[in-house]
């Protein structure tokens, strides 16, 4: 509880800040006096996303079915068998045929700080471009993942992979459809979606 009181806590100073100071300075002073979750957390709240801590898979659970029942989602666009699983053991239908009347359930590559941004690669998206994905997302990802930036993403890609390194890496960066970004890690394509994220506590 102590996390997340922090969490809204930061992301609120921050917002309330006033601009007349040079932001990419306090950004950088953040990001280094302050845990990567924290700082992750605050940035991801003020791109537009969703944000639900578990410190158990239970936890994750109940997030899940809270999320799916507050949308009146009853079956979700899912490319992993493990996640398929938890649905169906949850009373949730799943299907990998792609449509927008369903959001997107998945994992992730990793979480960054940096940016509050969301990588993922063709282990969670497959050959599919984020912009042919549903509207929506909701991501289970876990502490362990989270990293500082772009860079040790890629350097955590292939720690993870050795030699088989996946392709189609590509991130979200902004959760708010209305307000598309272009971001560097997207190669060109414009990625939106609105998006929950699981984050459940390994650490």
């Amino acid at each position: 509880m102590n996390f997340i009181k922090k969490i809204f806590s930061t992301a609120t100073t921050e917002n309330d800040k006033e601009s007349g100071h040079d932001s990419s300075q306090k950004e950088t002073i953040t990001l280094t006096t302050q845990p990567l979750d924290e700082y992750f957390v605050s940035q991801f709240i003020k791109n537009g996303g969703k944000f639900l801590y578990c410190t158990h898979q239970e936890e994750v659970n109940q997030h899940l079915m809270d999320i799916f029942e507050e949308n009146n989602w009853k079956k979700a666009v899912c490319f992993n068998p493990d996640l398929e699983k938890r649905m169906n053991m949850l009373g949730l239908d799943s299907t990998e045929t792609i449509s927008k009347n369903y959001p997107f359930f998945t994992l992730c590559e990793n979480l960054l700080a940096d940016t509050g941004s969301i990588m993922f690669s063709s282990n969670q998206v497959h050959d599919k471009k984020i912009a042919q994905l549903p509207d929506n997302f909701v991501v289970f990802a876990s502490t362990s993942q989270l990293v500082r930036d772009a860079r040790e993403a890629f350097m955590s890609i292939k720690q993870n992979y050795n030699k088989d390194y996946p392709s189609n890496i590509s991130s979200i960066k902004c959760y708010e459809p209305e307000k598309v970004e272009d971001d560097f890690l997207s190669y060109g394509n414009k990625n939106a979606k609105k998006l929950f994220l699981l984050l459940l506590e390994d650490l």
